[in-house]
């Protein structure tokens, strides 16, 4: 953006936090508005004329106006000129001021997207996140429910690692959840038996993904010995969600016993998921033609 300082430089230590935490809520950035003040002031050309047409006495009231909200900062476009008493006030507040050569609307659309994003609500969550069919899948399981040796197969037989064993979720929409790696762990993969390996290296720069939507869960259970399936989810399969940030997210839980191919079954489950999400589904399908043909039944 091109940001150099003009003034204001002991402010340097100001925070913008989430407007959730505050019980007043101004938007992160925007247009100079001595009504709803934003935390990030943009003073374009129309503000400085603006100032320009008040008399010195109201000048001076706006600006100290301004101030008293404690803006983050203040950015000055276009490489004008900054006016005196501006740069006096900012000093005077420790009000970071500074001057880009952009345009108001670039770095408002510039600002409001990767603030966004930063500020956004976030969580990590331990499991696999892999993108499997184009699809951002969380693999979640008991310890030693062989989750990376899933991840292992499927990446070797094309899919792609997202992160391993700690992923990190952003609500970056009302309903849209992005997952990514943390730096720490990018590429890597732990294997037991077998160390950590290094995805990218072993397989090419295809095998990996820096971000996914999430769009489902599926979760690793032990089939324990006596344990029986209820008639329904066997038909119908053992599929429910899970609440990560606020949002329902479906998850289809996979029984795991020796001799079953979960990579077969992970991407079945996937492609399943995939027609669910278009109005087909299968189990539903077959509920109908039961019924059906119970109807063409003769009375007793």
């Amino acid at each position: 953006m091109g940001l150099r300082w003009m003034a204001g430089m002991r402010g340097e230590s100001r925070v913008l936090e989430p407007a959730v935490t505050k019980t007043r809520r101004p938007s992160l950035i925007g247009y100079l508005n001595v009504i709803y003040p934003n935390k990030i002031q943009i003073i374009g050309t129309e503000e400085l004329n603006f100032l320009d047409g008040l008399d010195s006495r109201q000048r001076w009231e706006v600006m100290q106006k301004i101030a008293a909200y404690q803006p983050v900062a203040m950015i000055v476009t276009k490489e004008q000129t900054v006016p005196a008493d501006l740069r006096e006030v900012a000093e005077e507040t420790n009000t970071p001021l500074w001057l880009s050569p952009k345009r108001g609307h670039e770095l408002l659309t510039y600002l409001q997207y990767h603030l966004a994003r930063m500020l956004a609500a976030k969580i990590t969550l331990h499991g696999v996140f892999l993108e499997v069919f184009s699809i951002g899948v969380l693999i979640t399981g008991e310890a030693g429910s062989g989750k990376s040796e899933l991840a292992l197969e499927l990446i070797s037989r094309g899919h792609r690692l997202v992160a391993d064993d700690a992923t990190e979720f952003t609500l970056i929409a009302p309903d849209v959840i992005d997952g990514a790696c943390p730096e720490l762990l990018q590429d890597l993969l732990e294997v037991r038996g077998l160390g950590v390996l290094n995805i990218r290296e072993m397989f090419g720069h295809m095998s990996v993904k820096p971000s996914k939507y999430l769009r489902l869960v599926i979760h690793l259970k032990p089939l324990r010995e006596g344990e029986e399936t209820d008639a329904l989810t066997r038909l119908t399969g053992d599929i429910g969600h899970r609440e990560i940030l606020e949002v329902q997210v479906p998850m289809m839980t996979i029984p795991v016993a020796s001799g079953r191919n979960l990579a077969v079954l992970v991407e079945a489950a996937v492609r399943s998921h995939a027609l669910k999400s278009k109005g087909i589904d299968p189990a539903q399908t077959f509920i109908d033609r039961q019924a059906h043909q119970l109807r063409r039944l003769p009375p007793w």
